[in-house]
C-alpha cells in the first residue's frame, strides 16, 4: 500500500508537474488480477482498485493499519466500473453489474472479490475511511440511486448523477460516494467550482477513451495548478483545493468525500470569473 503524506496550498503553489502528479495523482490502479490500494492523510481515506482475473482476490490485512483485518475500524465504499463481478463479506454475496454499488460497514471480517467472466472482468474502484460504528453493509443498482439529471449541451455538461452512499441514501459513518456520466458531446464537470475546507475529496476517471485525457483543475482559486490524467486514474483533493475538469472527450467519474461533514450540497462555490 501506496502511503500519501498531506501538503499544505503554500508548498502546493510551488510544485512542479512532476510533484504534482507525484503528490495527488494515483496511476495504475485497475491492473489484471491485482489490488492496488493507496493511503492518504487526508482525512485517512484509502483508494483502491481491484481486478479480479481468473481467481478471486482477497482484500488484504494491511500492516500499515494495524488492526487484525482491514475494516476493524474502517469502513468501505466499492463500485463496480467493468464486467459483472461479485463481493462476497462475510459469506454475503453481492452481485454488481457496471455502475451499481456496495457499502460494506466497520467490523466487516472477510472480503474477496471476483469476475463472472475472466475475458471481460470487473473493476472495483474502493474508497474507505475511519469509522466509528457499524452501518449494515447494503447494496444499491443505479435505478435505487434516484439519478439525477443536471447541466446543459449549451455549456458542455450535461451529465447524469448517481448518489449511493450520503446522507440520503447507504447509510455511513463519514464516507460519500457517488459517480457522474457526461453525455457525448458534455466535457466538463463540478462546475461551478467550489471548495470544501470540512472534508477533502477523491476523483476517479473512467471509461475515456485511451487517446484522450482530462484536464482536472485544483489548487486555491486564485492560485490554480492542474494535472493530466487518463482513464482509470484517480486523484486526491485537499479540503482547501478547488476540483473540476474538462476532458477532450465525454467520460465517467466516480467521487467520494470523506471529513466532518457528509451533506452533499455543504460547498463553498467559487464564481467562474474570480478564478486565476
Amino acid at each position: 500500500m501506496q502511503i500519501r503524506f498531506q501538503n499544505s496550498s503554500k508548498e502546493t503553489a510551488g510544485m512542479t508537474t512532476k510533484e504534482l502528479r507525484e503528490n495527488f495523482l494515483i496511476q495504475n490502479l485497475m491492473q489484471s488480477g491485482k489490488i492496488e490500494l493507496t493511503y492518504s492523510h487526508y482525512d485517512r481515506m484509502i483508494v483502491g482498485g481491484v481486478v479480479p482475473a481468473a481467481s478471486a482476490i482477497d482484500l488484504p490485512i494491511e500492516g500499515e493499519l494495524k488492526a487484525g483485518y482491514f475494516l476493524e475500524r474502517r469502513e468501505l465504499g466499492i463500485i463496480n466500473i467493468g464486467g459483472n463481478g461479485k463481493v462476497t463479506a462475510d459469506g454475503v454475496e453481492y452481485n454488481l453489474e457496471k455502475l451499481e454499488c456496495v457499502y460494506l460497514g466497520k467490523g466487516t471480517q472477510a472480503v474477496s472479490f471476483s469476475s463472472d467472466d475472466a475475458a471481460s472482468p470487473a473493476m472495483f474502484y474502493l474508497l474507505s475511511v475511519p469509522a466509528h460504528q457499524n452501518y449494515p453493509n447494503k447494496k444499491m443498482t443505479k435505478t435505487e440511486a434516484s439519478p439525477v439529471n443536471l447541466g446543459d449541451i449549451a455549456t458542455s455538461n450535461k451529465r447524469t448523477i448517481y448518489k449511493y452512499i450520503h446522507s440520503d441514501g447507504i447509510q455511513s459513518c463519514q464516507l460519500v460516494m457517488g459517480l457522474t456520466t457526461l453525455e457525448e458531446g458534455s466535457v466538463w464537470n463540478s462546475v461551478p467550482p467550489h471548495t470544501h475546507t470540512r472534508r477533502m475529496e477523491s476523483y476517479f476517471y473512467f471509461d475515456l477513451n485511451e487517446a484522450h485525457r482530462v484536464m482536472h483543475f485544483m489548487g486555491e482559486p486564485q492560485e490554480t495548478r492542474h494535472l493530466v490524467i487518463a482513464s482509470n486514474e484517480a486523484v486526491l483533493s485537499a479540503p482547501w483545493s478547488m476540483h473540476f475538469g474538462v476532458g477532450t472527450s465525454s467520460y465517467g467519474f466516480i467521487w467520494g468525500m470523506a471529513g466532518e461533514n457528509k451533506e452533499f450540497t455543504d460547498m463553498d462555490a467559487v464564481a467562474i470569473a474570480t478564478i486565476k
